[in-house]
C-alpha cells in the first residue's frame, strides 16, 4: 500500500490504471466488447487493431488531454470542456450522459447475469449489490475511489496473467494454429478506431485523480503509459481465446465461456469475482465524474455537493439504467458503443487535437 501512495505511482500510474478501471467493465471484462471489435476481424486483424490503432490512439490522445487538464487545471468534465469548446461545451456532454447510461447499462446487465448464471442468485440481486457498492464507495469520496481502483486493477492484471497461463496450458497449438492462420477481415483498422474512440469517452472520469501530476513530463508520460496500461489485460485475454475461434464469436460473456472449457473451477469462481468488482470499478468511476461535475458547478454558486448526495446520485443513475439494460448486453455493445464511438470523434478527438493543442501551445507562449 505504501507504494500506492508514493509520488511517483500517484503522477505515472494511477492515471492509467483508473483509465483501466473504468474502461474494462463495460464489455472489456466480459470479453465481448474485445470480440465485437477486434476477434470478429480475424486472429491477426484484431490484433493489428488492438496494438497499431487503439493503444496509438489511446496513448496519443490520453497524453494531450491530462497535459491540457494540468495547464489549465481543469479536473473535472465540466471544467474541461468549457475550457476546451468554450460555450459549445454542453455538446460533450450530452454525448457523454448517453455513454454513461449505455455503461451502466452494460455492467447492471453484466452484473445480474454473473450472479444468476455462476452462483445461482436471482438476477435483481448482482444489480442491488453493484448499486449498494457503487453507492458506498462514492459517499466515502476520492481517497477510496482512487486506492479501490488501483488495488483492485493491480488484482485485475494478476487474474488475467493466470487466465493466461491457463490458456496456453490448455490450448496452446489450438492458439498457435489459429493464429499462424494469419487471418484479417477487412476494416480490422476501422474496429480498433471505434474501439478507440468510445473508450475514449471515458477520460472525464479519470481527470479527478491528475491534480497530483505538476509538470508536462509527467503529464504526457503518464497519458503514454495510460494506453498500454489500459490495453494490456485486453490483449492477454485476446490471445487467450483465440484457442476458440470461430466459435466464441456469438457468446455473450466469452471469458466465463473460456474458463468453462477450461475446466478449472477455482479459477473460474476467482475470475466472476473479480470480474464483478470490475463491473463496480467502471460504475464508481463515472458516477463520481458526474459528482464532480455537480460539485464544480455548485462551488462555483457558492454552494457545496453533501456527502449524503453523492450515493443518491449514484442511486438514480444506476436505477435509470436497469430500464436500458433490458435491450441486452450484446445489443448495447454492438449497436450502442458504435453509434457513441462518432460523437465523441466529434466532440472530444477533433477538436482536443486541434482547439487542445493550440491552446496548450498559446499558454505556454
Amino acid at each position: 500500500m505504501a507504494f500506492l501512495q508514493s509520488s511517483f505511482f500517484k503522477k505515472y500510474l494511477l492515471p492509467g490504471f483508473v483509465f483501466q478501471s473504468v474502461t474494462i467493465a463495460g464489455g472489456y471484462g466480459t470479453g465481448r466488447e474485445l470480440v465485437e471489435f477486434f476477434l470478429n476481424y480475424g486472429p491477426l486483424g484484431g490484433l493489428l487493431g488492438m496494438f497499431l490503432v487503439t493503444t496509438v490512439m489511446w496513448s496519443a490522445i490520453l497524453a494531450i488531454s491530462f497535459e491540457f487538464s494540468r495547464k489549465f487545471k481543469a479536473y473535472d468534465y465540466r471544467t474541461f470542456f468549457k475550457k476546451l469548446l468554450g460555450p459549445f461545451w454542453f455538446l460533450f456532454e450530452i454525448i457523454y450522459a448517453v455513454q454513461i447510461f449505455l455503461v451502466l447499462a452494460v455492467i447492471g446487465s453484466a452484473a445480474g447475469i454473473i450472479l444468476r448464471d455462476n452462483f445461482g442468485l436471482p438476477y435483481m440481486t448482482g444489480v442491488m449489490i453493484m448499486l449498494a457498492a457503487v453507492g458506498f464507495l462514492t459517499f466515502k469520496g476520492k481517497g477510496l475511489i482512487e486506492n479501490f481502483l488501483s488495488v483492485w486493477s493491480i488484482v485485475l492484471y494478476l487474474v488475467y496473467a493466470a487466465f493466461f497461463v491457463v490458456a496456453i496450458i490448455k490450448f496452446g497449438p489450438l492458439i498457435q494454429k489459429n493464429f499462424a492462420s494469419g487471418i484479417i477481415h477487412p476494416k480490422w483498422a476501422l474496429g480498433g478506431f471505434k474501439y478507440a474512440l468510445y473508450n475514449l469517452g471515458t477520460v472525464p472520469a479519470v481527470l479527478f485523480c491528475l491534480n497530483h501530476i505538476e509538470s508536462r513530463k509527467e503529464a504526457m508520460t503518464a497519458g503514454i503509459l495510460g494506453g498500454f496500461i489500459g490495453i494490456i489485460p485486453g490483449a492477454l485475454f485476446f490471445v487467450s481465446v483465440l484457442g476458440h475461434y470461430p466459435g466464441v464469436l456469438p457468446e455473450e460473456i466469452p471469458a466465463v465461456f473460456l474458463l468453462q472449457k477450461a475446466g478449472v473451477p477455482v479459477l473460474l469462481i476467482v475470475f466472476q469475482i473479480v470480474l464483478f468488482g470490475t463491473l463496480i470499478e467502471t460504475g464508481t468511476g463515472f458516477i463520481h465524474s458526474v459528482n464532480e461535475r455537480i460539485r464544480s458547478t455548485l462551488e462555483a454558486k457558492g454552494k457545496e455537493l453533501m456527502r449524503w448526495q453523492r450515493p443518491l446520485v449514484a442511486a438514480i443513475m444506476l436505477l435509470i439504467a436497469m430500464g436500458i439494460s433490458s435491450f441486452g448486453l450484446i445489443n448495447l455493445i454492438a449497436k450502442g458503443y458504435g453509434s457513441a464511438a462518432w460523437g465523441f470523434l466529434i466532440a472530444y478527438i477533433i477538436p482536443i487535437l486541434t482547439l487542445g493543442v493550440y491552446k496548450i501551445i498559446k499558454s505556454r507562449s
